[in-house]
């Protein structure tokens, strides 16, 4: 898609901007990115720790994560199909408005506390639930819609970079919001009224966000799509999904859901099961303010590696870079749940951690590049929605396990074969176990059914 520029002046700053595929409207929708990520990361991360001192089981926090893989099924499709019929600047408001509201109701859940309703106790916690249908909106339903800015600023064979310059952003956000966070936790007496204060923080930066999206957001190049026409249209779009993608989606979905079955348990494992703080250079840190540095080393590396993947992968193609993010994802539960309680061992794992992030660029990329154009969000949507609607229960799995004390013991002798005593306990350690063999099936999946897209192929 060469384009002559020889009459056109030469402009350093568009140059820089052209190699990050930063068009208007990626650069808009790139800041957006950077406040809500700062505000969703600085409290998401920190919501299992909130519930479980506001009195929420090991079973209710694994709900809770299933709840919020129900909303990332079925926010997506809804959210692209009004993406495509209504133009990104208007959903993206709209979005941006609900999840800022999302994060009020998590600030008044330790305010109001257990409530009496009649003979109906209610308690502090499931205030949680409500605040999450509404703070994953911008993060959910809006995405869509990014995918859709991006697809039409951006030539096809540098979506990996365009889909890159995004995250980069994103990942900003995801470096800076638990830094701020484990800031404001480690001068707070203790961590409830600690996280209150994040809280707040985050709905600065969701109403900040809102008004300059939507003021700053260029319009003008929107293409609107067909209008949605009921559930015949998405069984329409999912017979309609690109060959390309099929693969991807399996393997996709099986590291996903390994990850899913741990992920709202992390926080718990540094502060509870390991209850590791960090002492050194003159700091001294709880457990929950050592767990926003280790997501702030994290995002470091993942920021530092997504650019230099994205543009390797123009070269070497997108596969090797999605399959490096895959194996991370699949590995890491075992090795943090096995890992000694040693600040030191914690760092470099999330330093390793980080990584999973590399190959997201190109992820993005594979599966809206086989897209047409006016079609980017609803493609984006149908697969999200086949992939997280099968993510569901993976953390109600995960948190089953986690909680649960029952063993299962094999008899010593079945027969004439005398057999090696042998028992099989719940808990942790079996949680993240079964979380990483299930990863490792999906990215062995990937590597030998995954297909390239053809701009990189």
């Amino acid at each position: 898609m060469a384009t002559d520029h020889a009459d056109e002046d030469v402009d350093l700053l568009d140059a820089f901007r052209q190699f990050f595929a930063l068009e208007r409207d990626v650069l808009v929708l790139s800041l957006s990115m950077l406040a809500f990520s700062l505000a969703f990361q600085m409290t998401s991360r920190y919501v299992p720790e909130y519930m479980r001192l506001l009195g929420a089981s090991a079973g209710v926090i694994g709900l809770y994560g299933s709840v919020g893989n129900l909303i990332s099924a079925v926010y997506p499709y809804p959210g692209g199909a009004v993406s495509d019929r209504l133009g990104s600047r208007f959903a993206l408001t709209a979005f941006a408005v609900l999840a800022t509201l999302g994060f009020g109701v998590w600030y008044l859940a330790a305010v109001v506390g257990t409530v009496a309703v009649g003979p109906v106790t209610v308690p502090a916690w499931a205030f949680v639930f409500v605040g999450l249908f509404l703070a994953q909106a911008w993060k959910s339903f809006g995405l869509g819609a990014t995918f859709a800015i991006v697809k039409q600023s951006v030539p096809p064979a540098r979506l990996a970079m365009g889909f890159a310059s995004t995250e980069v952003f994103r990942r900003l956000g995801f470096l800076i919001g638990p830094l701020l966070a484990a800031g404001l936790l480690a001068v707070s007496a203790t961590f409830v009224g600690g996280f209150q204060l994040v809280l707040l923080v985050a709905i600065a930066c969701g109403a900040v966000a809102t008004v300059a999206q939507h003021v700053l957001y260029d319009a003008s190049e929107d293409t609107l799509g067909k209008s949605f026409e009921g559930v015949a249209q998405v069984l329409d779009d999912l017979r309609g999904m690109p060959e390309t993608l099929r693969p991807l989606l399996v393997a996709d979905t099986l590291v996903r859901f390994a990850n899913g079955m741990v992920y709202v348990f992390f926080v718990i494992v540094v502060t509870d099961f390991l209850s590791v703080g960090f002492s050194g250079f003159g700091l001294s840190l709880r457990p929950d303010a050592f767990f926003g540095v280790l997501l702030g080393v994290e995002m470091v590396v993942a920021i530092l590696s997504m650019a230099p993947v994205s543009k390797l992968a123009e070269y070497a193609g997108l596969k090797p870079a999605v399959a490096l993010g895959f194996s991370v994802y699949a590995i890491f539960p075992l090795v943090l749940i096995y890992a000694p309680a040693d600040q030191w061992i914690l760092l470099l794992l999330f330093a390793y951690s980080g990584l999973r992030f590399a190959g997201l660029p190109a992820h993005k990329a594979l599966i809206v590049g086989p897209a047409e154009r006016d079609a980017g969000g609803r493609v984006t949507g149908t697969y999200y929605l086949v992939r997280n609607t099968l993510v569901i229960p993976s953390a109600a799995l995960g948190g089953w396990l986690y909680g649960s004390e029952w063993v299962l013991s094999l008899p010593e002798a079945v027969g004439p074969l005398a057999l090696p005593e042998f028992a099989l306990r719940a808990g942790p350690e079996l949680a993240f176990g079964v979380a990483t063999a299930v990863g490792v099936v999906g990215v062995a999946y990937f590597l030998v059914f995954g297909e390239e897209f053809e701009a990189y192929a």
